[in-house]
């Protein structure tokens, strides 16, 4: 039978994650219930308003149960809706809340019907509806408690619980369940930056953000460029130095499970750089474009020669000068190519004096056992400094448990927060101290690399690489003459020689 002038209704549909939708009881199968339920009472369903944000809390959050409010009150002259939900925890799992939803329909003089619960304006009525109501807070708050306690004792035990951090990813082993891992290329590239920032090769976060705008696989905005708040992100996090802080759970730098992209000590050196504790060399003769600005004078004036980039009409040119006044050869420049190409047919002509490779390993034993001893003691002092500053933690500790006033919590926990900084780079230094970063034998071979042939060490990418040729081979800083080429340049010894 056709009913003539059917009562109108709207569906709210709502899950609480996407997953929930795919795998659960998800919004298709939502819609088909109340669709089967209004066409049993003979409603006419005109719309469906599906949510993925449910659950307790402020019902103005739901996009969807905003949109439904919109669709009545766009049309003042149809009255009396119907609005369907499958289940009375899609309605609200808050007491307030949902009296307030309830005022909300009633204001618009719609009627709420629920597939598993029947609403009656009778006062036993409203005392079910509350009591349900409160039910469904009681449980949503104790499955949020039981979640956070879960998440905390992971935490506590090393474990990153939330969302990765860019550079890194999440995998599942047999022995640690989800573990962070590093995120390539990503891992590599904050890895650089951190390191450079904290040592002064990248001088402000400017720089920081220009460095990820030349990374092609660093995600931008549509314009290309690099947020400088999420570079101020990536500087503060001290997961990237391998610890888990959570301060509002009181974890204040939990040693992580995960591998740390730099040093907490690195990571401590650039906290203090941000503060303005530390200042990065400002050094003039530090670029990667010109290796040799600074090292190689002028051999007429025996001062240090510049560079620098002169401009041409279809792209910029490299160059080195003098820029002593009085100086015959003052803003008179020479081509990067012909003065770094001679510098290194130079350093090719280098090769080792007699007996130099037997020198140099003797004295690198010598320097390996007077380094193992030196870091012994290191650690040893190191240990002894980590177990004073734990029984000033545990006695602010028990300060902090008889404390009553707010203010004095406060200034506590900021005073214990300081200490768990001060124990976690502690724990660092003690984990590095004493261990040789490579073995003898790896040492001695990269040392007789260096000696037997520097040219190879120039030849890398790293500024630091390059530097390390000049003050090691070279006793001073090398003339240059415009026309002429180097001067006799003097090695160091012992050392090199012509061939």
């Amino acid at each position: 039978m056709k009913i003539t002038n059917p009562i109108p209704a709207l569906i709210y549909c709502g899950v609480s994650s996407k997953k929930q939708n795919e795998e659960g009881h998800g919004l298709e199968s939502q819609e088909t219930c109340c669709r089967n339920y209004a066409e049993g009472k003979g409603y006419e369903v005109e719309a469906v308003f599906p949510d993925v944000l449910t659950g307790g809390g402020d019902f103005m959050k739901r996009p969807a149960l905003m949109a439904l409010f919109s669709y009545i009150d766009a049309q003042p002259k149809k009255k009396g809706y119907v609005v369907i939900f499958d289940d009375l925890k899609r309605f609200a799992r808050d007491t307030e809340f949902h009296i307030q939803l309830r005022r909300a329909f009633k204001r618009r003089g719609a009627t709420v019907e629920c597939l598993n619960f029947k609403f009656e304006d009778t006062p036993q009525g409203k005392f079910v509806e509350t009591i349900l109501a409160a039910q469904g807070e009681l449980e949503r708050e104790q499955n949020a408690r039981q979640v956070i306690q879960k998440m905390q004792a992971r935490a506590m035990n090393g474990y990153w619980v939330f969302p990765p951090p860019i550079g890194y990813r999440f995998e599942t082993t047999k022995e640690h369940g989800k573990l962070l891992v590093r995120d390539e290329p990503f891992a590599s590239i904050i890895q650089n930056a951190l390191e450079a920032y904290a040592s002064g090769r990248l001088e402000t976060p400017a720089e920081i953000v220009r460095y990820l705008e030349s990374q092609p696989a660093w995600p931008k905005s549509q314009s290309g460029a690099v947020h400088w708040e999420k570079v101020a992100l990536i500087l503060s996090r001290p997961i990237y130095a391998g610890r888990v802080d959570i301060p509002r759970w009181g974890l204040n730098y939990i040693q992580g499970k995960h591998e740390a992209l730099v040093s907490f000590e690195t990571w401590q050196a650039i906290q203090d750089r941000r503060r303005g504790k530390a200042k990065a060399p400002a050094r003039r003769d530090l670029n990667v474009d010109f290796p040799l600005r600074g090292f190689v004078t002028c051999a007429c004036c025996n001062e240090p020669l510049t560079a620098g980039w002169s401009k041409g009409r279809h792209r910029k040119y490299p160059y080195y000068l003098c820029d002593t006044k009085g100086c015959p050869e003052y803003r008179k420049s020479v081509k990067k190519q012909a003065i770094e190409g001679d510098f290194e047919t130079l350093l090719k002509g280098l090769v080792p004096v007699d007996g130099l490779l037997s020198l140099a390993l003797a004295w690198l034993h010598d320097l390996w056992n007077s380094a193992a001893v030196a870091g012994r003691a290191r650690q040893e002092a190191l240990e002894k400094e980590l177990r004073a500053l734990e029984g000033k933690i545990d006695q602010l500790l028990d300060r902090l448990v008889d404390a009553t006033g707010d203010t004095v919590i406060a200034a506590y926990e900021k005073r214990l927060r300081a200490l768990e900084t001060q124990k976690a780079l502690l724990k660092d230094r003690i984990a590095t101290s004493g261990k040789p970063r490579a073995s003898f034998d790896e040492t001695y071979r990269t040392a007789c690399d260096f000696l037997a042939n520097p040219w190879k060490l120039w030849g890398s990418d790293r500024l630091e690489d390059r530097r390390a040729v000049l003050r090691l081979v070279f006793a001073e800083k090398l003339p240059y003459a415009r026309n002429e080429g180097y001067r006799t340049a003097r090695v160091s010894a012992p050392a090199h020689r012509h061939e």
